[in-house]
């Protein structure tokens, strides 16, 4: 059913009937909800293109991913948020705008939204410590909303993080009450922000136990699962290898897993193995008893709620950015054991 169709069901204008189901407050409570009952009865949907020409609005949200992301792209983690954005945006209306471009023309590809009209707003992926993105954007004045937040950035900003150095604190103090006093961190690019939390807080948990930070048994890269078995190669061949690893993506964990098993090594006897778990709706880690001992939150839930936030950024401008915390919760599985007696 179009919306003439629905007009001359109702008989109303069309008018009338697109203002009612767009929430104008010139129509009557009354008539609004006889439109409204009579939309979901006949299974009409505004047509968003039609609506945004109505409201000088696009009714579309961009990411805006560099080519040197492109890994991101077929990453389980942004493909769950994409999913939780994704019906975050069809609840509301939007449509999702997806551009990938080369590294030097991101400030380019923003501006080129902005000046078009394609999208009302974006959503910056992977934010860096004093990201140049948000100044841009604040610049152009493209609403926008981060995923992670951007150490150094001044202005207040509309952001969604997980507490990530309380999660790695507490993933530190965790296994320092097993016993480990050698834990080693396979972390994410120092250069993103949340991996310089996960960091600070795995130095913090250290400290508290009176353990020096070693940086002779920290990793850091892209998280993808070769880095996670390199690393773990690489640190078990050492005089005195760690006890334990703790890692900054299930993904970079399964690396390691690979590597302690092709030594005959098993989790959470020979090496205890905690990782962040974004709780992927594609990578169960176990039923009853997970495989993997995480600090866990849910990045679909994180897509869905950031959408959200953005689209309030969006409909109420005046406002204060708003921005929301998340914690993770550990969840203890097979991957973690007392500290073994001897090396491995």
């Amino acid at each position: 059913m179009n919306l003439k169709q629905l007009s001359d069901l109702l008989g109303l204008s069309q008018t009338t009937v697109s203002r009612a189901l767009n929430g104008y407050p010139e129509v009557s409570a009354k008539t609004r909800d006889r439109v409204q009952r009579a939309a979901k009865e006949h299974h009409y949907s505004p047509n968003t293109r039609a609506k945004g020409l109505a409201t000088g609005t696009s009714m579309a949200i961009g990411h805006v991913i560099p080519m040197a992301a492109k890994h991101e792209m077929v990453n389980p983690i942004f493909a769950d948020f994409i999913a939780g954005a994704a019906a975050t945006y069809s609840a509301n209306g939007y449509d999702m705008l997806l551009s990938m471009v080369d590294d030097s023309k991101v400030a380019q590809s923003y501006r080129s939204l902005q000046s078009r009209g394609s999208v009302d707003g974006v959503i910056v992926h992977s934010p860096t410590v004093n990201d140049s993105r948000l100044t841009l954007l604040d610049e152009i004045g493209l609403p926008y909303a981060v995923h992670g937040r951007a150490s150094g950035h001044g202005d207040p900003y509309c952001w969604l993080d997980v507490n990530n150095k309380s999660a790695f604190s507490r993933a530190t103090t965790f296994l320092t009450d097993l016993g480990h006093r050698r834990i080693a961190l396979i972390n994410g690019q120092e250069t993103l922000d949340f991996a310089t939390r996960r960091r600070a807080g795995y130095e913090d948990g250290l400290r508290a136990a009176g353990i020096a930070v070693d940086p002779a048994i920290m990793r850091s890269d892209e998280m993808t699962e070769a880095f996670g078995y390199r690393s773990t190669v690489n640190l078990l061949a050492m005089d005195a290898p760690p006890t334990a690893i703790l890692v900054s993506s299930m993904i970079c964990a399964l690396g390691v897993r690979r590597a302690l098993e092709e030594r005959g090594l098993k989790m959470g006897r020979d090496m205890s193995v905690l990782t962040h778990d974004d709780a992927l709706s594609y990578l169960e880690t176990g039923e009853t008893i997970p495989a993997f001992t995480a600090t866990r939150s849910s990045v679909r839930e994180a897509g869905e709620k950031l959408a959200q936030l953005l689209i309030d950024r969006i409909t109420s401008p005046e406002s204060a950015p708003p921005h929301i915390l998340l914690e993770a919760v550990l969840t203890v599985g097979r991957s973690t054991g007392p500290a073994p007696q001897s090396g491995v």
